[in-house]
């Protein structure tokens, strides 16, 4: 609870040293936005027609880690807690952008290191508590391109965390981290290591997050629009930063 508040404490400062401009973090989606599965991640169905009855709705049938997206505590856990159960103190958060353009550029399945945690304080100041540590790998221009996904020849390929980073930023005080990319650990992983210490430890990843190089490394802050389905292991998010 002093972390959470400590965050908050942290995003109010900075909100108000801002000059308020709003910067959306979520990409628009329909069935065609790239999905880690390959499928379809919404689809539509009418249910009312507004030349029959005067308005008009859509049956929408969503899968929950498509689009912009949260990954909860439950994703990867049996006792974790639901996105519904998210701290609330934890969905407004000081915002720090990691830049991985450079290293992604060599390697599609670059990974946020240690040592680039360091970098990144050594530059911009301590990581404050209850933060979002998003990773900016360029890799949200590719939307609409096969190499958001993978290789010519199919393979899985875009930039994520290693574990020791994340375990660096829970160490740290971090409550959640963002990628631009479709997962959190990067597209060769095996072992998912990432979703498997980092989520079932109480915090909660965002995936697909957009625009990210119109923030600074630090001064922004994070509004989560968490969705708020009982038992939900995520889902899609509107997500914005102040700056």
């Amino acid at each position: 609870l002093a972390g959470a508040a400590a965050g908050m404490g942290s995003a109010r400062a900075a909100l108000a040293q801002s000059s308020g401009n709003a910067v959306d973090l979520t990409h628009a989606y329909d069935g065609a936005f790239p999905t880690f599965d390959g499928n379809p991640g919404i689809l539509y169905e009418e249910a009312v027609n507004i030349d029959k009855s005067g308005y008009q709705l859509w049956k929408l049938t969503i899968y929950e880690h498509t689009g912009t997206h949260i990954d909860a505590p439950l994703h990867f856990s049996k006792d974790g807690a639901s996105v519904a159960d998210l701290p609330v103190e934890n969905l407004v958060a000081p915002l720090c952008v990691l830049d991985l353009t450079a290293k992604a550029a060599e390697d599609a399945n670059a990974m946020v290191m240690k040592e680039d945690i360091d970098a990144w304080i050594s530059a911009n100041g301590e990581i404050p508590a209850g933060a979002c540590m998003a990773m900016h790998s360029g890799w949200a221009a590719k939307v609409g391109d096969p190499a958001f996904r993978n290789t010519p020849e199919g393979a899985f390929a875009f930039p994520g965390f290693s574990r020791e980073a994340t375990d660096y930023l829970a160490e740290l005080g971090a409550a959640s981290i963002a990628v631009d990319t479709l997962s959190l650990d990067p597209g060769n992983s095996a072992d998912f290591a990432v979703h498997f210490s980092w989520l079932p430890g109480g915090r909660f990843g965002i995936e697909n997050i957009a625009n990210l190089d119109q923030l600074p490394a630090r001064g922004a802050t994070i509004f989560i629009g968490a969705p708020k389905h009982k038992t939900g292991t995520g889902g899609p998010a509107r997500i914005i930063a102040v700056v």
